[in-house]
């Protein structure tokens, strides 16, 4: 299970998301942060404040104890030959790491294949995994080419990607990851540190992943005064000038369409069905009671990655404002347990 060389791993992460140091492994901290400070070059939505909250958030999921309870659970002491290829997203730094931390957990070997969104922070990580442990080396390979042998797959896309990984990847134990988004469910007794959490579920990575909230549900009749207030500090993402051209695109979209919104200058509010927003944007809809909600909801879990709420929700799994962009060991992306089909596919 190589517990003691995430736990290490953990501590570089962490080293380079508070700008301090780690006896031993002072350059490959010392590269992490050049990552940290110049990967907007690369892609524009990486700045970073949010691969240094991608950093530690990571740091805090390899804690001992969680990685003790991990093993235990599962027990996976022998390692195979058996070959497991990732073709991971791209649209937030390093979202790919649960996946590789799962494949080498599982004593598999690691076929990767780079999104050309995210590549130098995951090859980096992969490079300095064998640092650590040189026993790795041979057991994590860069797809760099579709000669390289594998035995089962974990991809992940959108709607449309994901039909073309069915198709070419059916015959092979797979794991396929299709668009997921999150929402959350207000009461309209929050608090202003509940809203400054939930900010914190909607900015993040400037709403870009799965576990960004891309739409409220409220009840019947809320002023949204609150709301607006209350997440006003967050006003820095219009700054950043994808976000900014995304913002400004979809307001006019929306404004030639007639549409009513509600907006604060960095974020649009508009009463929509749909689950999944545009950026710039957060859909919002009225419920009437926690029960109404959860029959709407239910049926459409498939689609959701986590709901956010303070209160519980019949039949519904919540997770409380300002966790939802951080993820325990346990958390597999989807509810799909990758080291179950890891452990039983092969």
């Amino acid at each position: 299970m190589f517990k003691e060389t995430f736990l290490t791993l953990g501590k570089i992460f962490n080293a380079a998301a508070t700008d301090s140091q780690l006896e031993g492994y002072e350059l490959e901290v010392n590269n992490l942060k050049d990552i940290i400070v110049n990967y907007h070059n690369f892609n524009g939505w990486f700045s970073e404040m949010f691969v240094k909250m991608q950093l530690k958030s990571l740091s805090e999921m390899l804690n001992e104890n969680d990685l003790e309870l991990f093993e235990k659970k599962y027990n996976s002491n022998s390692l195979s030959d058996k070959n497991i290829k990732i073709v991971p997203a791209g649209n937030i730094p390093l979202v790919c790491f649960h996946d590789i931390f799962c494949v080498l957990s599982s004593g598999k070997k690691l076929v990767i294949k780079f999104s050309q969104k995210d590549r130098l922070l995951p090859f980096s990580v992969c490079e300095i995994l064998k640092k650590i442990n040189p026993e790795l080396s041979d057991r994590i390979l860069e797809e760099k080419d579709e000669r390289i042998v594998f035995d089962g797959i974990i991809a992940t896309g959108s709607n449309n990607t994901s039909r073309y990984f069915e198709y070419y990847f059916s015959k092979y134990p797979h794991i396929i990851r299709r668009n997921r988004n999150s929402l959350a469910v207000l009461s309209g007794q929050e608090t202003k540190e509940d809203f400054k959490k939930l900010g914190e579920d909607i900015f993040a990575y400037y709403g870009l992943g799965c576990r960004s909230v891309k739409k409220i549900y409220v009840p019947e009749n809320y002023d949204f005064q609150e709301f607006f207030k209350n997440i006003v500090d967050f006003s820095w993402v219009i700054n950043n000038q994808k976000y900014a051209d995304n913002y400004d695109y979809n307001k006019a979209i929306y404004l030639m369409s007639d549409n009513k919104l509600l907006d604060n200058n960095f974020l649009l509010l508009k009463e929509d069905l749909s689950l999944s927003s545009p950026i710039g944007v957060l859909f919002y809809e009225k419920y009437s009671t926690k029960e109404e909600l959860s029959q709407k909801l239910f049926p459409q879990l498939e689609k959701i990655q986590c709901v956010v709420s303070k209160d519980e929700i019949p039949e519904i799994k919540t997770v409380l404002p300002g966790s939802a962009q951080k993820p325990s060991l346990f958390d597999f992306a989807d509810g799909v347990d990758t080291m179950e089909f890891l452990t039983n596919s092969f």
